[in-house]
């Protein structure tokens, strides 16, 4: 694992400083290199260690589309956090921690949607129509709203990671991310509990110049992976301009496959049962048809032969009427 800082760097800005011995916190024995003057003084091989690790975290996050929460509101993180968080892109808070930004988002968000709202009635002039008074009140509560919510207004959506630093101070913080299941990544000094942190950061959290070094790293992580993921998409439409065009003329060309390349032995002998028995049923009905057919041809002959002997008869009639007709008119001539 290669590091992405020198101990040297960390030494000029003091992150190996600790807390009075008097005030540490037991639970960061581990993470204590020695004791001198009465400070505790921070093993920085782990410090460099915890903190390519989560440099690697924030990168691979980004890189699939996550999104990185920046919190610190105490003074000397304040500015550091604010130019970082920008400077990267990703959604930060420096004023107080309003509670429920993780476990209420949706409140929050519909609180972001209204002073959108209010800005938007300046810019469209609106806010010229209504009264003075009014439109103060709405100037106060626009200046409120983005003092609170100016960093959280490019976020969408509950945060993959958030990053803290100082925990003692941002314990609302670390409580909300630890219901919300959400990793916690932290500057932890050694009069902090790190029982709630996911990846502590043993260092320094008092000190202006340590904490703009170890936060401006983590802002590079997140650069690093937005360039990740900018590569991949680039790549996804090169091959995409790349795979060939379905063209329907060809696939008219292919030859069809028959029954026996696409069923199974099983499905074939069900198949050639039904066939069998459908001829079965077919030649019964020729046969049956063939009967009806010759039965109508005898009925039809012995019909004919009626009507022939009828008609026969008529003129045998016909002709006797006719003889006796002229026997009796010659007896009268007589």
């Amino acid at each position: 694992m290669s590091t992405i800082i020198s101990m040297k760097a960390l030494l000029e800005s003091g992150v190996h400083f600790g807390h009075r011995t008097n005030k540490w916190h037991p639970l960061m024995k581990p993470y204590i290199f020695t004791e001198r003057n009465g400070i505790h003084i921070i093993d920085l091989q782990q410090t460099v260690k915890a903190l390519t690790t989560a440099y690697e975290l924030v990168r691979d996050t980004v890189a699939q589309g996550g999104v990185v929460l920046f919190v610190g509101t105490k003074r000397q993180a304040q500015e550091t956090i604010q130019e970082e968080a920008t400077r990267c892109g990703m959604p930060y808070v420096t004023e107080r921690w309003l509670g429920g930004i993780l476990t209420n988002w949706l409140t929050i968000q519909q609180r972001i949607r209204e002073l959108e709202r209010l800005e938007r009635m300046f810019e469209t002039g609106e806010v010229y129509r209504l009264t003075k008074k009014e439109g103060l009140l709405i100037e106060r509560e626009i200046k409120r709203l983005n003092t609170r919510l100016s960093g959280l207004r490019t976020m969408n959506r509950v945060p993959d990671l958030l990053f803290v630093v100082d925990v003692t101070h941002e314990d609302t913080a670390v409580h909300e991310a630890n219901l919300k299941e959400i990793p916690v990544i932290a500057l932890v000094d050694t009069n902090c509990d790190p029982r709630n942190v996911d990846y502590v950061i043993p260092s320094n959290d008092d000190a202006i110049r340590a904490i703009k070094l170890l936060v401006g790293k983590i802002a590079d992580a997140v650069i690093e992976g937005k360039g990740l993921r900018k590569d991949e998409d680039l790549l996804t439409e090169t091959e995409a301009e790349r795979a060939p065009v379905f063209s329907p003329a060809v696939s008219l060309v292919e030859e069809e496959l028959e029954d026996e390349d696409l069923l199974g032995a099983a499905t074939l002998a069900k198949l050639s049962s039904h066939k069998l028995l459908s001829e079965e049923e077919d030649e019964e009905e020729i046969e049956v048809t063939e009967e009806a057919e010759t039965t109508e041809e005898v009925e039809t002959t012995e019909e004919v032969e009626a009507t022939e002997e009828a008609e026969t008869v008529d003129e045998t009639e016909i002709t006797e009427t006719i003889a006796s007709d002229d026997i009796v008119s010659d007896t009268n001539q007589e």
